[in-house]
């Protein structure tokens, strides 16, 4: 039993309320055409749009009466429906939605302490386990498996009162970033900013769905850049928690998850607001939100091997918000970490292609999938993009490379960045969430090359998630936020990485530089 399962309404208060009040007083820009209830009677921001709240407005909505559970949730499912073409959901949970929303409604009327996220429905990533719906790992080797348990960090959320709305959209496995999947039932995840280009991956579905107010907040998972790409490339907002060596330094657990790496992989939060991220981060670890941090005693470094060949517009919209971050009293340090991305190489690959070779077959047993091995899978892969890495998983490619990059080349990049913040005295850096925008979608490879500024064809992997590679490879915390809007009518998304077990205090910095940007508007679907 999760010590959740006891949450008070005082413990709603402590985790939710710091960021409750204001988020009911603030209204981001609203989706066109969306359901209205009957006005501002109701204590309902927006007039009442419910397609327009945030995750934390509706928990505080829903606590205080002014919102039924049942009656957001139907509007949640008709939106999901409409946009079935979107490819950002993979199954849609309709009457299991329903029902737990009537019970959080008929708890309420029968005065029970709710728990911190009472009647908020989310978009879980389809490679979480969830012991009602299948958990697929967008592959047909894995289509209509239901794992015999929730996800540890599922349960968190389920037991604070969260819904399930349904399984959302991902690159095939999670072998990629841009989440154009060839398989049948899932299919190519579009940008509800713009439908040709990539809403990135490898949780593209849960970062498209929020975009396109489907769902209010979610859950996605990140080895080297799937939780804070797709934040970017669609506006919102999304947590890589710390993992350090894996151990007790991981904040989240991985279990009930379909693994990539025990080294790298991670759960991590999405929402349309930090606020959203902070309070499913409170939830899923029982602790508190944080204040929003007094951004004039806060240092952030600037390192130029993360700023370098990025795309033009991403660099000027994420400059101007260093600008006002700066303006508001923080001490912007341009200092440089010139040997990272040489540190991280010598890691990342070698990790993520070594493990999954033990780590997928002892999920596929613990999570009850009988007659399902790794070679089966392997068979029924449909994108062109991840055969050749799947490929690569089976004949154990860099199994050689392994043991020099997780006992030699990860502890020295870790102590690299250890010391870049120390030295420095940097409470976090910042820096382009990724250097080129979203791609068009390659219905060919499903990754394909793109370009920076017109210049040469690279690799649409690579590129895509150059800059989140080096933190997530070393275990630390990384936030994406939305910087604001390209020129292109694009999201760009700006992150901050701070030293190992400093979560609290990125979604601190975080909080106070949302309050300086803003948020987004809707796209228009």
């Amino acid at each position: 039993m999760s010590p959740l399962d006891s949450l008070s309404r005082r413990h709603f208060l402590t985790a939710a309320g710091a960021v409750a009040a204001v988020a009911l007083t603030a209204s981001p820009a609203a989706a066109t055409s969306t359901p209205r209830v009957p006005g501002d009677q109701h204590g309902l921001p927006g007039g009442g749009d419910l397609l327009a709240l945030t995750a934390t407005q509706v928990v505080a909505a829903i606590a205080a009466g002014h919102l039924d559970a049942e009656t957001y949730t139907r509007v949640l499912l008709e939106r999901a429906e409409s946009l079935s073409d979107l490819r950002a959901v993979i199954t849609l949970d309709r009457d299991g939605a329903l029902a737990a929303a009537r019970a959080v409604d008929e708890a309420r009327r029968c005065g029970e302490a709710l728990g911190p996220v009472a009647g908020l429905p989310l978009l879980v990533k389809d490679n979480i386990n969830t012991s009602t719906l299948p958990t697929s790992g967008g592959t047909a080797g894995l289509e209509g498996f239901v794992p015999s348990f929730d996800a540890v960090v599922l349960q968190a959320l389920l037991a604070g009162g969260a819904i399930v709305l349904g399984k959302a959209n991902m690159h095939e496995l999670a072998f990629g970033a841009t989440t154009t999947n060839f398989t049948p039932f899932a299919g190519f995840g579009q940008n509800p900013y713009d439908r040709t280009r990539i809403p990135g991956g490898s949780s593209g579905g849960t970062g498209a769905g929020i975009a396109a107010r489907i769902a209010p907040a979610g859950l996605g998972t990140d080895t080297g850049g799937s939780v804070r790409v797709p934040s970017a490339y669609n506006g919102i907002a999304g947590l890589r928690p710390s993992t350090g060596n894996g151990g007790a330094e991981r904040r989240y657990s991985t279990k009930g998850v379909i693994p990539l790496s025990s080294t790298l992989d991670t759960p991590g939060p999405m929402g349309r607001t930090v606020a959203d991220v902070a309070l499913l981060d409170a939830v899923i670890t029982d602790t508190c939100v944080p204040q929003a941090a007094d951004l004039t005693g806060v240092r952030l470094g600037v390192p130029a091997v993360l700023w370098a060949d990025v795309d033009e517009q991403v660099a000027a919209v994420t400059r101007a918000a260093v600008d006002k971050i700066a303006a508001a009293g923080a001490t912007i340090v341009e200092v440089d970490v010139p040997d990272l991305l040489a540190a991280s190489d010598r890691v990342g690959f070698a990790i993520a292609l070594h493990e999954p070779i033990t780590l997928i077959p002892k999920y596929l047993q613990d999570s009850g999938a009988e007659g399902i091995t790794l070679a089966s899978l392997a068979e029924e892969v449909a994108s062109p993009d991840v055969e050749p890495a799947f490929a690569a998983v089976l004949s154990d490619a860099e199994g050689a490379n392994y043991p020099d990059a997780i006992n030699v080349y990860r502890p020295a990049l870790q102590q690299l960045v250890a010391d870049y913040f120390a030295a420095n005295d940097l409470d976090a850096m910042v820096f382009p969430t990724s250097p080129v925008p979203p791609a068009p979608i390659d219905p060919v490879n499903g990754s394909g090359t793109t370009s920076i500024n017109g210049g040469p064809s690279v690799p649409t992997f690579n590129t895509t998630i150059r800059n989140m590679v080096p933190g997530a490879t070393a275990g630390i915390p990384g936030l994406s936020l939305p910087a604001g809007m390209s020129e292109r009518g694009l999201p760009v998304g700006l992150s901050i990485e701070g030293p190992l077990g400093s979560d609290k205090h990125v979604l601190a910095i975080g909080l106070s530089v949302e309050g300086l940007l803003g948020t987004v508007p809707a796209p228009s679907l």
